[in-house]
C-alpha cells in the first residue's frame, strides 16, 4: 500500500499567516502581528491568567471591544478599546500592539495603554466578616445584624 503523505507547508504561506495572525519571535524580539483574536491578546498581555479563562470571560460577556460584546474570535487591531470586567475591578485598555504569544510583564505593559479607573484605597474598603478570635460562630442574632448591615433585610 502506498499512502500519500502531506508535504511540508510552503514557507510563503506560513510567513503570510504569521504576519496576519500570530506573533513571531525573531532574534529575541517579539514581532508585532497585524491582527489578533481578543481572547489570545488578553491572555498574551496578562489580563487573564490562562487563555481558557479569557475565552470564558468573552463568552460570558465580560469583555467588550469598542463598546460591543466580544466573542473569543473577535479580531483586535491597534487602536481598539477593550473593556475587561473581572472580579471587583474593570480594566479599560487601548490596544497599542497586537501579540498572540504570551510575553513578559515588562513587554506586556507596552502592548496596551491602561485607561482603567484607579482602584479604591485600601482603608476605604469595608472589612466584613471579621470576628474576634475565640468568639465562635455567629449567633442567629449576629447573623441578622450582619444581614441588616449588608442591606439584605
Amino acid at each position: 500500500m502506498n499512502v500519500a503523505r502531506p508535504g511540508p507547508r510552503s514557507r510563503v504561506a506560513a510567513g503570510a499567516r504569521d504576519r496576519t495572525v500570530g506573533a513571531v519571535c525573531q532574534g529575541g524580539r517579539v514581532a508585532e502581528a497585524v491582527r489578533a483574536r481578543v481572547d489570545a491578546w488578553c491572555w498574551a498581555v496578562r489580563l487573564f491568567p490562562t487563555r481558557s479563562a479569557a475565552g470564558a470571560a468573552c463568552r460570558a460577556g465580560h469583555v467588550r471591544v469598542n463598546g460591543e460584546r466580544a466573542k473569543p474570535a473577535t479580531i483586535v487591531v491597534p487602536g481598539d478599546e477593550v473593556h475587561v470586567r473581572g472580579g471587583a475591578r474593570e480594566r479599560i485598555v487601548i490596544v497599542q500592539r497586537t501579540v498572540v504569544k504570551r510575553v513578559g510583564a515588562a513587554v506586556a505593559v507596552g502592548c496596551y495603554l491602561d485607561r482603567s479607573p484607579a482602584p479604591p484605597p485600601r482603608e476605604h474598603v469595608a472589612l466584613a466578616g471579621q470576628r474576634d478570635r475565640g468568639t465562635g460562630r455567629p449567633t442567629k442574632r449576629d447573623r441578622r445584624r450582619l444581614d441588616r448591615l449588608r442591606g439584605r433585610d
